[in-house]
């Protein structure tokens, strides 16, 4: 419970959420399942930082 407690507070204030950083998650699993069997990691992290930074 004191884990979430600061997050839960800044809702109730800001009314800010987290989905920009939900959205960016989903953006990296639907690109993960796109390049899946992927054995280079080192190619599959320049093309995630090329497209989504």
């Amino acid at each position: 419970m004191t884990i979430n407690y600061r997050s839960i507070l800044n809702y109730f204030i800001k009314r800010s959420r987290n989905a920009s950083a939900e959205s960016f998650n989903a953006k990296i699993k639907a690109f993960r399942w796109q390049f899946r069997g992927v054995k280079n990691t080192e190619f599959f992290l320049l093309r995630l930082t090329q497209i989504f930074a």
